[in-house]
């Protein structure tokens, strides 16, 4: 049996409750790619990271090429190496290897494609100098009201950052604000990724005047093909805490 149908789109696919019992929540990231990759490559992948982690970068880098040498089908390596590189200080390279990952994993890859953009607008001179290196930093603020408070920084000198407005949307308790804030992050020309991200909050703030635009919402974002993998996976989450089992 298909389970009862949670959603048709337009194009008459449907998304069943089925398809929604074995969603975890997890994107399994270290899957994409990931075909007859070497156990060599991936020794010398974890060996990469671990020297990333005690700030070894060189010899990081070191690894991680070679790891990708071997398995230049795997985004993983590549995806390090251009965090790396980074956080070195080199959003010229790290743009590169950002765009290598990007092609590899088109349907996305952990925060390529919103580190992609970030480091694309420095690079044309929206942001100043070193603010994707600072931006990406954030990932390890976890005192909330802090990292509120520099979000609230950045979207006042960026208005049109639209990867700002969605990380702070999340932290806001306001509903209104929470609106408002998801509202200047569409508007500023999001990221695939973020604008999946900031769709599916977008919906839930619906729920509790139209829930059924909610469902709708959600459906589309995890029937369209052109979601990124992390959209289509989050979505698919939202749907599976909405809907109740028997």
């Amino acid at each position: 049996m298909a389970g009862r149908i949670v959603y048709r789109d337009a194009q008459g696919r449907v998304l069943t409750e089925e398809d929604l019992r074995a969603v975890t929540g997890r994107v399994r990231w270290e899957l994409v790619g990931d075909e007859a990759v070497p156990a060599e490559a991936r020794r010398l992948h974890r060996e990469g990271r671990e020297a990333g982690g005690r700030g070894a970068y060189e010899s990081a880098l070191a690894l991680l090429e070679q790891a990708w040498t071997l398995a230049p089908q795997w985004p993983y390596p590549v995806y390090d190496a251009a965090f790396t590189v980074l956080l070195q200080g080199a959003p010229v390279r790290a743009e590169e290897l950002y765009a290598r990952v990007d092609r590899l994993a088109p349907r996305g890859f952990f925060t390529c494609k919103t580190t992609l953009d970030v480091l694309r607008r420095e690079l044309r001179g929206e942001l100043f100098d070193g603010f994707s290196r600072a931006f990406v930093q954030l990932e390890w603020v976890e005192d909330p009201a802090a990292k509120r408070a520099a979000l609230h920084s950045i979207t006042t000198r960026f208005p049109g950052f639209p990867p700002a407005w969605n990380q702070l949307s999340q932290l806001l308790t306001d509903h209104a604000e929470r609106a408002a804030a998801v509202e200047r992050g569409l508007a500023g020309d999001p990221d695939p990724e973020t604008r999946g991200a900031l769709l599916i909050n977008r919906a839930l703030l619906l729920k509790r005047t139209d829930p059924a635009a909610t469902l709708a919402a959600l459906g589309l974002l995890a029937l369209d093909p052109d979601s990124t993998l992390g959209t289509e996976t989050g979505a698919k989450v939202v749907l599976a805490q909405l809907v109740r089992f028997e």
